[in-house]
């Protein structure tokens, strides 16, 4: 679905002309680590704002741990290296360790229905198996996801787990267990659930009794209980404001676990040190997911798997009314770096400042760059697409902005560093540097967030000249669609009518626009998707929606 959130923001740029770079090079010295990451995270969150607290251990030793910010504002409280967040859905690899301990005890079978351990759950759903839960291809709709249901007036209330799951249960299926991967709130509530059942006891109270007690972990607690904690952070929004109310039963064991810094650190290196499941559990739970088909997923168990720096790494994010948090962990350095932060609209995401913190364990810090002037004209000879053997990207100029667009995903605006650098602003630390030797074509040489490999992609052809379709059929595709999962899609014209375009919206999302590649086919480059129109038999207007290789049908309604 259309989930990534995007805004232009006016930018200046440099020509590209020989000039001193406004860029550094960070050099962090073995003695001097907790000085350098210091510096970042008070660079990353001002003094007099929400902030954040962050932690980097190697081979169990921590190198940093501290917090900048304010965990209070009306108090003036500063945010302590034992501050207490919401950890959100950091929660979610603790329940999975736990429902693995209860697999472990022959109590659990990962491949028996759910209906074996919750009786009244409906059918069909009932059928699902454990695993589904575990690696988010059981299919159940995610009550997160459920239009309008994260109002306020549903969040801010107490639930019992059994009103919890009433929520969803009777909803249709979003596909079979198995087919896909859909990231699931549901999911993790219904393991909670599970783990009640056998139990005996609440879900918070079994990760107690089964990991944090026994590592001598005493700062890890249920959510239940953040107003009896002296330590714990306000958590704010947007404009600094109070965030929206949400009662911790509500994110139950997908997301309502409570700590510190070093308390996430102390679980995680015991984790990852086999302190905790056995070979076999642990394997399970950090081996990628593959679907029916045969795809390959990127996430085990409460855990995701990605690469930084050329390292691969194990970790999970976490995002919560008030609250944004990150973690990861750097198998072949032994390096767990962590930041939580005490607002869900952050100076800085918890997910950019981590990242920063272990290219910084890892010796390999990213560059640090200045935004330099620039005369737009000046670019006009290496505009264009460029390519390689994996991606193509197109260097372009709009509404007197330049911008990127990857092939099969989404546009960004680019700064300019000077010295024909560019870079992607303060949300991402990718950059490029355009080259123009005399052997061969200008060059564009790509350095991403997750390699220390650039990728050089060589300049093959103009800016391809726009699409355009008659505002008579534009008119056929207006209306709003019912879609295959818990949402609506209104298509509509452009603020300035058809003749500037149309727009998607999907529920709860902001409009975005849709740029033609033929009559019935549309790019949404704000967030890498693709919409298509089409009549079915009957006549009837119908729509797909595909992104990040997942396919969303919808038929238009008659309202």
């Amino acid at each position: 679905m259309l989930t990534l959130k995007h805004m232009i923001a006016p930018i200046c740029l440099t020509a590209l002309l020989a000039c001193s770079p406004a860029v550094t090079e960070p050099v962090p010295g073995d003695d001097d680590f907790a000085s350098e990451a210091l510096s970042l995270l008070r660079d990353a969150y001002p003094e007099d704002g929400p902030g954040a607290a962050a932690i980097v251990t190697k081979d169990n030793e921590t190198l940093f741990i501290d917090g900048h910010g304010l965990a209070d504002l009306a108090e003036g409280r500063p945010i302590q290296a034992n501050t207490v967040f919401r950890y959100a859905s950091i929660t979610k690899q603790f329940a999975a360790a736990t429902l693995m301990l209860l697999a472990e005890d022959g109590r659990v079978d990962l491949d028996a229905p759910i209906g074996n351990y919750l009786p009244d759950y409906p059918e069909p759903g009932r059928a699902i198996a454990v695993r589904h839960l575990l690696n988010h291809t059981s299919g159940i709709p995610s009550y997160t996801g459920i239009p309008g249901w994260m109002a306020e007036t549903n969040t801010a209330r107490a639930y019992t787990t059994d009103e919890m799951v009433a929520v969803f249960e009777d909803l249709p299926a979003d596909f079979a267990p198995g087919d896909q991967f859909a990231y699931n709130n549901s999911a993790y509530l219904l393991l909670g659930a599970v783990i009640e059942a056998v139990t005996g006891q609440s879900w918070s109270d079994a990760v107690k009794d089964r990991i944090t007690k026994p590592l001598g972990i005493d700062t890890i607690e249920s959510g239940l209980l953040e107003g009896e904690i002296d330590r714990m952070a306000t958590g704010y929004t947007a404009g600094n404001a109070a965030s929206q109310r949400i009662h911790m039963s509500v994110p139950h064991a997908a997301g309502a676990l409570i700590g510190d810094v070093q308390g996430l650190a102390d679980w995680a290196n015991a984790f990852h040190d086999g302190e905790v499941v056995s070979a076999e559990s642990y394997a399970a739970m950090t081996r990628p997911t593959v679907t029916n088909d045969g795809e390959d997923v990127p996430y085990g168990y409460g855990l995701s798997f990605a690469e930084l720096r050329g390292h691969p790494t194990i970790g999970h994010s976490g995002g919560i009314f008030g609250f944004s948090t990150d973690s990861v962990y750097i198998p072949s350095e032994d390096i767990f770096v962590a930041v939580l932060a005490n607002s869900d609209n952050p100076a800085t995401s918890p997910g950019m400042m981590t990242v920063k913190l272990a290219a910084l364990a890892l010796d390999a810090p990213f560059p640090l760059f200045e935004t330099m002037d620039i005369d737009l004209a000046g670019l006009e000879p290496v505009l264009g697409v460029y390519k390689s053997e994996t991606v193509t990207r197109t260097l372009f100029v709009r509404d007197d902005i330049l911008y990127t667009l990857r092939e099969g995903g989404a546009e960004s605006p680019v700064y300019s560093a000077g010295n024909n650098r560019f870079f992607y602003g303060p949300a991402s630390l990718s950059w490029f540097e355009i080259e123009n030797p005399s052997d061969g074509p200008v060059r564009m040489v790509f350095h991403s967030s997750d390699s220390l490999e650039p990728d050089t992609l060589s300049w093959t052809g103009p800016v391809p000249d726009m699409i355009t379709v008659s505002p008579d059929i534009l008119e056929t595709y207006l209306g709003t669609y019912t879609l295959s999962i818990p949402m609506i899609a209104t298509i509509a014209a452009q603020d300035e009518g058809l003749d500037n375009g149309i727009t998607i919206q999907l529920t709860g999302q902001p409009p975005f626009s849709l740029q033609p590649s033929s009559d019935t086919e549309f790019a949404v480059p704000s967030v890498g998707a693709v919409v298509r129109f089409a009549p079915d038999d009957a006549g009837s207007m119908t729509m797909e929606i595909l992104q990040g290789g997942q396919t969303i049908t919808g038929e238009m309604t008659d309202e």
